[in-house]
């Protein structure tokens, strides 16, 4: 079986469509610094912003309607929680899957003192609390690089402004 690529021509790369207009329009939405008053002070890194989950998830709802999370690996390396999720969404325009995977760690909580490989410090409960924390930055990993509305910028001190990408909706004739 042959691979059939279809390399564009000049003309494919600058001619218009209704839904290159509509994919333009999404990417320019997703790319929308989120408002100030949802990012949150981050409880370990004191003066950084960051976008709470629960706010991900709502954007994620609210623009995909419906969107699943599958965990591709966990593990324990040194004293953290790794965790690989592939976040999937549907695609409003065309109902088609998009993905991206996340990768997400979470410090296990030891005794005070303990060095990062003294399992003998280990909370009893730390693995139990650091698991879904490493999963819930894998997802946020995996969401940012929807775009900036997803946090992929905060924090950076330059970025991208996509507003100047925003096309007028046009009619088929107009597409040319």
């Amino acid at each position: 079986m042959q691979n059939q690529l279809t390399i564009p021509t000049l003309n494919d790369l600058v001619t218009e469509t209704k839904e290159s207009v509509n994919l333009n329009n999404l990417m320019v939405l997703l790319n929308q610094d989120p408002p100030a008053q949802w990012l949150a002070n981050h409880p370990m890194i004191s003066g950084y912003k960051y976008l709470p989950i629960e706010r991900v998830e709502w954007l994620l709802s609210r623009i995909f309607k419906k969107w699943w999370v599958e965990i591709l690996d966990s593990k324990i390396v040194a004293n953290s929680a790794v965790v690989t999720v592939r976040l999937f969404v549907i695609n409003p325009l065309d109902g088609s899957t998009w993905h991206n995977d996340g990768l997400g760690c979470s410090p296990i909580q030891t005794d005070r003192g303990a060095g990062a490989t003294d399992f003998n410090k280990v909370k009893s409960d730390g693995v139990m609390k650091a698991m879904p924390s490493a999963e819930t930055y894998a997802i946020k990993d995996a969401a940012d690089k929807f775009g900036k509305l997803f946090g992929k910028d905060v924090g950076r001190k330059q970025s991208l402004d996509y507003n100047q990408f925003v096309k007028e909706s046009t009619t088929e004739k107009d597409l040319v």
